[in-house]
């Protein structure tokens, strides 16, 4: 009979019987986040980009980055909720992108290798096509070296508020020029500017996109609805 494991220690023990099967035996440590997991490792061992390319591809099912330490976060799925947040913000970028056609839109899945070397990835990220189209092929095919101009982070429950600032800090200095962190359940916002950050304090309010996405729109009031 299989015991049973609570969804973040299963994570856990799954990922590691992965770098054993994909015969990454180095040295780590492990630190427990809220919602994951971050395995460090020797300054020598660390993964590099191909590295973990294949790891993520034998875990398709979990969000995985690495940030300027090398680092691996290793995060659970995100729930059905968010998810359904995630879908309506990308729906209206999507419409607006489509009008507009002057950049590519990119869902969760979607890593980008920055300049301080981390390779992250938000719920929803857009990079103009003139940036997208100076890529190579290869590069398009692995995790693009370059940062998206904007960026939405919704809140799960399982998140962690102030690591969601810390990782938007970090977006903002690999050179973000707009990002929008949410909290559906709190209803309150922050929207990050190159310099400046501001704070949303109710969702009766849209959030614009600025010289970045000119005309773009977004009501914070139809993801209270869900």
């Amino acid at each position: 009979m299989r015991t049973h494991i609570p969804g973040k220690e299963q994570t856990l023990l799954g990922c590691l019987a992965v770098l054993n099967e994909i015969e990454i035996s180095y040295l780590y440590t492990i630190m427990i986040l809220e919602n994951g997991f971050i395995l460090s490792f020797p300054e020598d061992l660390a993964f590099d980009d191909d590295a973990l390319l294949a790891f993520c591809a034998a875990n398709p099912e979990l969000r995985i980055e690495r940030d300027e330490n090398k680092q691996l976060i290793i995060m659970s799925p995100t729930g059905s909720l968010a998810a359904s947040y995630h879908h309506i913000i990308h729906l209206a970028l999507g419409i607006w992108n489509s009008q507009n056609s002057t950049g590519i839109v990119f869902d969760a899945s979607a890593g980008f290798r920055l300049p301080d070397t981390s390779i992250r990835a938000a719920d929803l990220a857009w990079l103009s096509r003139k940036k997208w189209d100076a890529l190579s092929k290869e590069q398009k095919q692995k995790f693009a070296p370059i940062c998206p101009e904007f960026i939405v982070e919704v809140k799960s429950p399982s998140d962690s508020w102030a690591e969601l600032q810390r990782k938007m800090e970090a977006w903002s200095k690999n050179g973000v020029l707009l990002g929008w962190l949410i909290d559906v359940e709190k209803e309150k916002a922050l929207v990050y500017h190159e310099s400046t950050v501001d704070e949303i304090s109710n969702f009766n309010h849209k959030l614009e996109g600025g010289v970045v996405l000119p005309g773009f729109e977004f009501d914070l009031g139809t993801l209270k609805d869900v």
